[in-house]
Protein backbone atom coordinates (compact mmCIF):
# COMPACT_ATOMS: atom_id res chain seq x y z
CA UNK A 1 0.00 0.00 0.00
CA UNK A 2 1.34 3.40 -0.97
CA UNK A 3 1.79 5.99 1.73
CA UNK A 4 2.33 9.74 1.85
CA UNK A 5 4.94 10.90 4.33
CA UNK A 6 3.95 14.08 6.13
CA UNK A 7 6.09 16.57 8.01
CA UNK A 8 3.77 18.72 10.10
CA UNK A 9 5.09 22.02 11.46
CA UNK A 10 3.46 24.55 13.74
CA UNK A 11 4.35 28.13 12.77
CA UNK A 12 7.09 30.02 14.60
CA UNK A 13 6.34 32.01 17.73
CA UNK A 14 4.26 35.18 17.74
CA UNK A 15 3.89 37.91 20.34
CA UNK A 16 0.38 36.63 21.00
CA UNK A 17 1.70 33.15 21.77
CA UNK A 18 3.83 34.74 24.47
CA UNK A 19 0.86 36.72 25.80
CA UNK A 20 -1.43 33.60 25.81
CA UNK A 21 -3.79 35.54 23.55
CA UNK A 22 -6.04 33.53 21.22
CA UNK A 23 -5.22 34.20 17.58
CA UNK A 24 -7.64 31.99 15.70
CA UNK A 25 -8.18 33.47 12.23
CA UNK A 26 -6.62 36.82 13.13
CA UNK A 27 -3.55 37.40 10.97
CA UNK A 28 -0.70 37.83 13.46
CA UNK A 29 2.91 37.85 12.24
CA UNK A 30 5.99 36.13 13.68
CA UNK A 31 8.00 37.84 16.38
CA UNK A 32 11.81 37.93 16.29
CA UNK A 33 12.13 34.53 17.93
CA UNK A 34 9.51 33.09 15.59
CA UNK A 35 11.40 34.29 12.51
CA UNK A 36 14.55 32.67 13.91
CA UNK A 37 12.65 29.43 14.56
CA UNK A 38 11.41 29.45 10.97
CA UNK A 39 14.98 29.73 9.75
CA UNK A 40 16.10 26.90 12.02
CA UNK A 41 13.41 24.47 10.92
CA UNK A 42 14.10 25.39 7.31
CA UNK A 43 17.75 24.48 7.74
CA UNK A 44 16.82 21.24 9.49
CA UNK A 45 14.66 20.20 6.52
CA UNK A 46 17.11 21.32 3.83
CA UNK A 47 18.10 17.75 2.95
CA UNK A 48 14.55 16.40 2.77
CA UNK A 49 12.91 15.38 -0.51
CA UNK A 50 9.68 17.38 -0.44
CA UNK A 51 7.14 17.37 -3.25
CA UNK A 52 5.04 20.25 -1.96
CA UNK A 53 4.54 22.54 1.02
CA UNK A 54 0.94 23.17 2.05
CA UNK A 55 0.45 26.08 4.41
CA UNK A 56 -2.25 28.02 6.16
CA UNK A 57 -2.73 31.35 4.40
CA UNK A 58 -2.26 33.26 7.68
CA UNK A 59 1.08 35.07 7.66
CA UNK A 60 2.55 33.39 10.75
CA UNK A 61 2.30 30.04 8.98
CA UNK A 62 3.00 31.37 5.49
CA UNK A 63 6.29 33.00 6.51
CA UNK A 64 7.37 29.81 8.28
CA UNK A 65 6.51 27.79 5.17
CA UNK A 66 8.30 30.26 2.92
CA UNK A 67 11.53 29.76 4.87
CA UNK A 68 11.19 25.99 4.33
CA UNK A 69 10.50 26.55 0.64
CA UNK A 70 13.76 28.47 0.33
CA UNK A 71 15.85 25.50 1.54
CA UNK A 72 13.86 22.61 0.03
CA UNK A 73 12.94 24.37 -3.24
CA UNK A 74 9.50 22.78 -2.99
CA UNK A 75 6.45 24.64 -4.32
CA UNK A 76 4.13 26.28 -1.80
CA UNK A 77 0.34 26.10 -1.77
CA UNK A 78 -1.60 28.34 0.65
CA UNK A 79 -4.96 27.13 1.91
CA UNK A 80 -7.63 28.60 4.19
CA UNK A 81 -8.50 25.03 5.14
CA UNK A 82 -5.28 24.77 7.17
CA UNK A 83 -6.13 27.78 9.32
CA UNK A 84 -6.32 27.61 13.09
CA UNK A 85 -9.65 26.88 14.73
CA UNK A 86 -11.92 29.89 14.45
CA UNK A 87 -12.51 31.21 17.97
CA UNK A 88 -15.09 33.86 17.04
CA UNK A 89 -15.50 36.45 19.80
CA UNK A 90 -12.74 34.74 21.82
CA UNK A 91 -10.12 35.91 19.31
CA UNK A 92 -7.77 38.59 20.58
CA UNK A 93 -8.50 37.76 24.23
CA UNK A 94 -6.06 36.35 26.77
CA UNK A 95 -6.92 33.31 28.86
CA UNK A 96 -7.41 35.58 31.89
CA UNK A 97 -9.75 37.88 29.95
CA UNK A 98 -11.82 34.90 28.78
CA UNK A 99 -12.27 33.72 32.35
CA UNK A 100 -13.40 37.18 33.41
CA UNK A 101 -15.74 37.97 30.50
CA UNK A 102 -17.22 34.56 29.63
CA UNK A 103 -16.70 32.25 32.63
CA UNK A 104 -19.30 29.69 31.52
CA UNK A 105 -18.03 29.53 27.95
CA UNK A 106 -14.44 29.50 29.16
CA UNK A 107 -15.23 26.44 31.28
CA UNK A 108 -16.75 24.62 28.31
CA UNK A 109 -13.68 25.51 26.24
CA UNK A 110 -11.32 24.19 28.94
CA UNK A 111 -13.37 20.99 29.22
CA UNK A 112 -12.99 20.51 25.44
CA UNK A 113 -16.68 19.89 24.79
CA UNK A 114 -16.61 18.54 21.21
CA UNK A 115 -19.83 20.12 19.94
CA UNK A 116 -19.45 23.47 21.70
CA UNK A 117 -18.23 26.49 19.75
CA UNK A 118 -17.20 29.95 20.95
CA UNK A 119 -19.73 32.63 19.94
CA UNK A 120 -19.27 32.98 16.18
CA UNK A 121 -16.55 30.32 16.18
CA UNK A 122 -15.90 26.68 15.32
CA UNK A 123 -16.45 23.53 17.38
CA UNK A 124 -13.78 20.87 17.86
CA UNK A 125 -15.92 18.46 15.84
CA UNK A 126 -16.05 20.91 12.94
CA UNK A 127 -12.30 21.51 13.18
CA UNK A 128 -11.53 17.78 13.12
CA UNK A 129 -13.79 17.27 10.12
CA UNK A 130 -12.14 20.15 8.27
CA UNK A 131 -8.59 18.97 8.94
CA UNK A 132 -9.30 15.31 8.21
CA UNK A 133 -10.90 16.22 4.88
CA UNK A 134 -8.14 18.66 3.94
CA UNK A 135 -5.37 16.22 4.83
CA UNK A 136 -6.93 13.50 2.68
CA UNK A 137 -7.23 15.77 -0.35
CA UNK A 138 -3.63 16.96 -0.07
CA UNK A 139 -2.00 13.63 0.80
CA UNK A 140 -3.86 11.74 -1.94
CA UNK A 141 -2.01 13.82 -4.53
CA UNK A 142 1.42 12.68 -3.31
CA UNK A 143 1.23 8.93 -2.74
CA UNK A 144 4.76 7.56 -2.51
CA UNK A 145 6.16 11.00 -1.76
CA UNK A 146 6.54 13.48 1.09
CA UNK A 147 4.83 16.77 1.82
CA UNK A 148 5.16 19.46 4.47
CA UNK A 149 2.13 20.93 6.24
CA UNK A 150 2.64 24.24 8.04
CA UNK A 151 -0.26 25.21 10.25
CA UNK A 152 -1.28 26.01 13.82
CA UNK A 153 -1.46 24.50 17.29
CA UNK A 154 -5.09 23.45 17.00
CA UNK A 155 -4.45 21.82 13.63
CA UNK A 156 -1.42 19.93 14.93
CA UNK A 157 -3.45 18.79 17.94
CA UNK A 158 -6.09 17.32 15.62
CA UNK A 159 -3.43 15.52 13.56
CA UNK A 160 -1.97 13.95 16.70
CA UNK A 161 -5.41 12.81 17.86
CA UNK A 162 -6.29 11.38 14.45
CA UNK A 163 -3.00 9.46 14.33
CA UNK A 164 -3.21 8.07 17.86
CA UNK A 165 -6.94 7.56 18.32
CA UNK A 166 -7.19 10.11 21.11
CA UNK A 167 -10.68 11.48 21.68
CA UNK A 168 -11.31 15.20 21.30
CA UNK A 169 -12.03 15.52 25.02
CA UNK A 170 -8.89 13.66 26.14
CA UNK A 171 -6.48 15.89 28.09
CA UNK A 172 -3.48 16.88 26.01
CA UNK A 173 -0.28 15.18 27.16
CA UNK A 174 1.79 15.96 24.06
CA UNK A 175 3.62 19.14 23.12
CA UNK A 176 2.68 21.48 20.28
CA UNK A 177 5.91 23.44 20.14
CA UNK A 178 6.45 26.28 17.70
CA UNK A 179 8.56 25.08 14.75
CA UNK A 180 8.93 21.53 16.13
CA UNK A 181 9.18 18.76 13.53
CA UNK A 182 6.40 16.15 13.58
CA UNK A 183 6.20 13.16 11.23
CA UNK A 184 3.23 11.05 10.15
CA UNK A 185 2.29 8.49 7.52
CA UNK A 186 -0.99 8.77 5.62
CA UNK A 187 -2.79 6.06 3.65
CA UNK A 188 -6.33 5.95 2.36
CA UNK A 189 -7.18 3.86 5.43
CA UNK A 190 -5.22 5.41 8.30
CA UNK A 191 -2.94 8.10 9.70
CA UNK A 192 0.04 6.89 11.73
CA UNK A 193 2.40 8.72 14.05
CA UNK A 194 6.09 8.29 13.24
CA UNK A 195 7.75 10.94 15.42
CA UNK A 196 6.57 13.95 17.39
CA UNK A 197 7.99 17.14 18.87
CA UNK A 198 11.55 17.04 17.51
CA UNK A 199 13.15 20.33 18.62
CA UNK A 200 16.84 19.47 18.29
CA UNK A 201 17.21 22.09 15.57
CA UNK A 202 16.01 24.71 18.04
CA UNK A 203 18.37 23.59 20.81
CA UNK A 204 21.61 23.38 18.87
CA UNK A 205 21.91 27.07 18.16
CA UNK A 206 21.48 30.26 20.17
CA UNK A 207 19.19 33.05 19.09
CA UNK A 208 21.13 36.18 18.27
CA UNK A 209 20.81 39.06 15.85
CA UNK A 210 22.99 37.39 13.23
CA UNK A 211 20.79 34.29 13.06
CA UNK A 212 17.48 35.91 12.08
Amino acid sequence: MQVTRIIAIRHGETAWNVDTRLQGHLDIGLNTKGAWQAGQVARALAGEAVQAIYTSDLQRAWHTANAIAQTTEAPMVASRDLRERCFGSFEGKTYVELEAQWPDDALRWRKREPDWAPPGGESLLALRQRISRTLAVMAQQHLGGQIVLVAHGGVLDVLYRLATGQELQAPRTWHLGNAAINRLLWTTESLTLVGWGDTRHLEEATLDESSV
